[in-house]
């Protein structure tokens, strides 16, 4: 799709703002992706609250925690969630092919094969997707925009919280009464899959224990 769209002053609208200007502008080729941590349950509460038909993605590696998958249901149940879930080979597949433990091997292939390949698949039915990026999650994030057009998937990213610290996510979630993943509070302020995810102290990077011992800090799906 075109690059080139007329955007209202996006960085002055609050979150329910954004998300309502973006449908009104790009209707049913919006979506939503999911990945059952905090911003997921913000985001999913958020877009219901405001009445909006937003299709949500799950990008579902297999290889997510138990605490994930039952937020992922207690989330579909509340809110009335239909998942679109792009196909991803099986891990036993992956063996095959790849090699086993991919993850250990080669992180970066493995993030490919199951999480930035299903999405490109997902997304080229629509025109704008949402995500839960924030600013404040790491280094490799602090310049993005509550609007900004992809030319790797060739769609508009949509990212409402970007401006959002974790105290006003948390504070979101008590005040709405929202389920969330309740390994955020065993000490993991980012999760990714089981292999490559470690609680972390509290002096740690919020993104600390994803890949940790490596310089790996991005799964791939939101590199520029």
């Amino acid at each position: 799709m075109a690059s080139v769209l007329q955007l209202p002053d996006v960085e002055a609208m609050t979150a329910e703002e954004c998300l309502l200007w973006a449908y009104g502008r790009f209707g049913d080729k919006l979506c939503l992706t999911c990945s059952w941590q905090k911003q997921s349950s913000v985001l999913v509460h958020m877009v219901s609250e405001l009445g909006l038909d937003v299709p949500v993605i799950e990008l579902d590696t297999g290889l997510f925690f138990q605490e994930t998958y039952e937020t992922r249901e207690r989330l579909v149940q509340r809110y009335g969630l239909e998942l679109v879930r792009p196909e991803v080979m099986t891990i036993a597949e992956q063996h095959r092919q790849e090699g086993p433990n991919l993850w250990e091997t080669s992180p970066d292939r493995c993030c490919h094969v199951r999480k930035v390949e299903p999405l490109e698949r997902a997304l080229k039915d629509f025109d704008a997707w949402i995500s839960g990026i924030r600013r404040e999650q790491s280094l490799t994030r602090k310049d993005a925009e509550r609007v900004e057009f992809s030319e790797r998937y060739d769609v508009w990213k949509i990212q409402p919280l970007v401006d959002w610290d974790a105290k006003r996510v948390d504070a979101y979630i008590r005040v709405n009464e929202i389920p969330y993943n309740p390994l955020h509070d065993a000490g993991y302020p980012s999760i990714g899959c089981i292999p490559c995810t470690r609680p972390v102290s509290r002096d740690e990077d919020e993104r600390a224990g994803r890949w940790a011992d490596s310089d790996k800090i991005e799964c791939g799906i939101h590199t520029r």
